[in-house]
């Protein structure tokens, strides 16, 4: 059995049931008492509400505990913009508890050093509330998609058109990135800063000083 199915199959025994010791577990699943303390100090760290200690025997202390789970970019893209949105309800207690879970997802993914330096944090925006947020993002995919030019106006007044190459997402941080046609360079814009867009009829193609490849050496 694998580490994660382990630990999986843990949650699942100390669910039900009373208390079970280190010595008990480790029967159980063929591993040295060593092995179950730190499989108790990981799922700790995840966030699996564990009670005992070791000579004591291990339970858990919440109704529901999630085995350990790997997510891919879009699901915790997903998961941490519907808790923006969860967090602007008006239910008090519903606001709090979206705010405690997006902070316990940071300090998990804060121990990856993939994602250092970028916490999530739980407001997605520095202005506007999560659905304004996110209105622009079906048209932008469509247009990074379709290599189709579109015209973006920043709240400053300003006006990009651009070649979008790149969404990126950083820390539920959505920025969109390309050549600006108007600036000769590449430019990358904020959504919070994007106070309207329109899609050109012109397509665009790929051109060296000007692609995917240049522009991630550039910014």
């Amino acid at each position: 059995m694998s580490r994660p199915e382990r630990l999986k199959a843990l949650i699942q025994s100390l669910g039900t049931g009373p208390a079970r010791t280190a010595a008990e577990l480790a029967a159980r699943f063929g591993v040295t008492e060593r092995t179950i303390y730190r499989d108790m100090d990981r799922l700790r760290a995840e966030g699996v509400p564990l009670a005992g200690t070791p000579g004591q025997g291990y339970r858990l202390t919440a109704t529901f505990a999630l085995p350990p789970l790997a997510l891919s970019a879009r699901e915790l893209e997903a998961l941490h913009l519907g808790l923006s949105i969860v967090g602007e309800a008006g239910d008090a207690g519903l606001a709090k508890a979206a705010a405690s879970l997006s902070a316990r997802i940071d300090g998990a993914l804060s121990e990856d050093a993939g994602t250092a330096g970028a916490r999530w944090g739980f407001t997605p925006t520095p202005t506007g509330t999560a659905a304004e947020y996110l209105r622009f993002l079906p048209t932008l995919r469509a247009a990074l998609r379709a290599r189709q030019k579109i015209a973006l106006r920043l709240r400053d007044g300003s006006e990009h058109q651009m070649r979008l190459l790149a969404l990126e997402y950083h820390g539920r941080l959505w920025i969109c990135g390309g050549w600006c046609e108007g600036c000769g360079a590449f430019h990358r814009v904020r959504l919070d800063e994007i106070s309207d867009h329109r899609l050109l009829t012109a397509l665009f193609v790929d051109e060296p000083g000007r692609d995917l490849a240049a522009y991630r050496a550039a910014v």
